[in-house]
């Protein structure tokens, strides 16, 4: 007798086939899983066994053989716990073939026999509404599978609920599906009325957010630069209901969903610069979403940069440029989204007062030339603000709060340009002037601009990449203003902000 059932995989597979043997056998019975499972996969029978015993559900007393199909491919995780228990009661007769003919199942058994909370059920829920099945998975993910507007969800609480319910003995509830309604308290993010002075990085902020530019501070320590990096959440526009979905899938596959469901906020990652190589582009046995893949849409910030590894640093270059990262390994080859906005800050030497005096070392002005030179071109090239942030005054200390302007004003601006910026993108792949190619915003500029930026790019030797970010960053600043043309006074500040190094 066999069985089989379809499970989800996330290296790739659109989905795995489960077939389960039961076959007579002279000896002792044995309970074996094939099809390249990993560790996790493997313990996986001797959790079902203890759970169906739990349930008063014996084994046969036969040679049970589940196999895991396409069988090259590595199997890993206990979501496959579920799909197996399912196709083996199949098997037993327990439940009908018919009743698990068009689902797809996830989740974990605990020993008592309940489902416990695993990874990836979003798009475990894509994958069975786009093919017209029922999706199973444990009641802890509810909210998660919902957002999808699947109308064919079960969500037992364990696995004794979900065989009655096939035998009809206990219907389990449907599932409501929800609609998005994004709306992100920025309150918790703080205001940026609570940084004093600094002026020119806050309109650099601003101008970084109205166009999901990258952006360089560079500065002594306990300037401020951290904090504001910080502030940029409470200024960024909310998701639309496409990058909200793109988002959650990412944390769905990292195993990093609340219990909200749905990634309601742009990300905020902000690794230590002690951070590996794979903590960042992601990988590991089974190539699993890494730090840039969780800051899609959103923002990713490095504090001093010259501090990560070179290999780390260098890994930035493939996502800044595609908005993708792949990961290849020697069993996977995954490719994740990757649309960031970089948010970077440095010091200008290892000391950190290089031009201050009285505080910089005797190395200076060498010792700041040799710590840039910790960053290559090419990265540098991939920025489009570079903002200098100088020590406070006493005069900053003394400003009032009241005066100082707030997060709200600065974001309302923000969402305003994004929006003209989503208008002119509607039938493009992406929504903003940092996503667009440049060549398509040469047309805005004005003749007076175009002089002014042939003759500094000329003169300043600045790269192809360059001028095209001068012209997207000054579109960014015409966009704030609302006006439909880059003139001269915007390509002067974009090129205010390009750093010849």
């Amino acid at each position: 007798m066999q069985a089989n059932i379809k499970t989800v995989s996330f290296l790739g597979i659109s989905a795995i086939e489960i077939d389960v043997q039961l076959q007579m056998l002279n000896g002792l019975p044995s309970f074996t899983i094939v099809g390249l499972p990993d560790k996790t996969v493997a313990e996986s029978r001797e959790r079902i066994r203890a759970c169906l015993y739990s349930l008063g559900i014996s084994l046969p007393s036969k040679r049970i053989t589940v196999n895991l199909a396409p069988a090259d491919v590595q199997k890993e995780g206990s979501h496959y716990d579920l799909p197996i228990a399912l196709a083996l009661l199949t098997a037993m007769d327990v439940i009908q073939s018919e009743d698990v003919q068009d689902i797809v199942a996830v989740g974990e058994l605990s020993l008592s026999g309940n489902l416990a909370r695993v990874p990836g059920v979003l798009p475990a829920a894509i994958m069975a509404k786009s093919a017209n099945k029922i999706l199973v998975c444990p009641e802890a993910c509810i909210q998660e599978a919902a957002w999808i507007g699947h109308d064919s969800i079960l969500a037992p609480k364990s696995l004794l609920a979900l065989i009655n319910h096939f035998k009809g003995e206990q219907i389990l509830p449907k599932v409501e599906t929800k609609h998005a309604d994004i709306s992100v308290n920025t309150a918790k993010y703080g205001c940026f009325s609570d940084v004093k002075g600094q002026m020119v990085a806050k309109r650099a902020m601003e101008i970084a957010a109205a166009g999901a530019h990258n952006m360089l501070m560079l500065g002594p320590p306990g300037v401020g630069k951290s904090l504001l990096a910080s502030k940029i959440p409470s200024i960024l526009p909310p998701f639309t209901s496409e990058e909200a979905l793109e988002v959650t899938m990412i944390h769905s596959l990292a195993g990093q969903i609340a219990d909200a469901g749905l990634v309601m906020e742009r990300p905020y990652r902000a690794p230590h610069h002690s951070a590996s190589l794979v903590a960042l582009v992601g990988g590991g046995m089974y190539a699993k979403p890494g730090e840039i893949s969780l800051a899609h849409r959103g923002v990713l910030f490095l504090d001093e940069l010259p501090e990560f590894s070179r290999a780390a640093l260098e890994s930035l270059r493939q996502p800044l440029e595609t908005g993708n990262i792949s990961i290849a390994r020697a069993n996977s080859h995954v490719t994740y989204p990757a649309r960031i906005q970089l948010i970077a800050a440095m010091n200008p030497c290892r000391c950190g007062y290089l031009g201050i005096a009285g505080k910089e070392c005797n190395l200076a002005p060498k010792c700041g030339k040799d710590y840039l030179r910790k960053i290559s071109g090419p990265l540098l090239d991939r920025i489009d603000l570079f903002v200098d942030v100088p020590d406070v005054t006493i005069d900053d200390f003394a400003q009032n709060k009241g005066n100082i302007e707030t997060s709200d004003a600065i974001r309302a601006r923000v969402i305003g340009a994004r929006e003209i910026q989503l208008e002119r993108y509607k039938n493009k792949d992406f929504c903003t002037n940092a996503e667009a190619t440049g060549h398509e915003l040469e047309c805005y500029l004005t003749d007076n601009a175009k002089q002014i930026l042939y003759k500094c790019v000329d003169k300043a030797k600045i790269s192809a990449r360059g001028y095209y970010k001068i012209v997207k960053l000054a579109m960014t600043l015409s966009d704030i203003l609302n006006i439909n043309a880059i003139g001269e006074e915007q390509i002067s500040e974009a090129l205010g902000y390009r750093r010849i190094f």
